[in-house]
């Protein structure tokens, strides 16, 4: 997939719309998210899914660029609220268009 997606181009589009990183607990990296969100439609996966598949599969961990340590692991809320976040901006369809 690193081959075939412009993540760079993506994530130009994502950046001014993504809470920058304040204070309390650190913000797991733009591209992180946004790998996370991509893995919900490729593998049909709701947002408990997708965490509770980042800690069960070692490829889909390496794909993300997280390991399997509980800080580094988005959690299900995490994920939904970056989904909210595409939708809210209208950049679902300008990501998967």
């Amino acid at each position: 997939m690193d081959a075939m997606i412009p993540w760079i181009e993506l994530l130009e589009l994502i950046a001014p719309h993504h809470p920058k990183a304040g204070r309390g607990r650190q913000r797991l990296p733009t591209v992180v998210m946004l790998r996370v969100y991509s893995l919900l439609p490729w593998f049909h996966l709701s947002d408990p899914q997708a965490e509770d598949t980042l800690y069960d599969s070692e490829s889909m961990r390496r794909f993300e660029g997280v390991e399997s340590g509980d800080d580094t692991v988005p959690e299900e809320t995490k994920t939904l609220q970056i989904r909210h976040m595409l939708e809210r901006h209208h950049l679902t369809e300008a990501i998967f268009g």
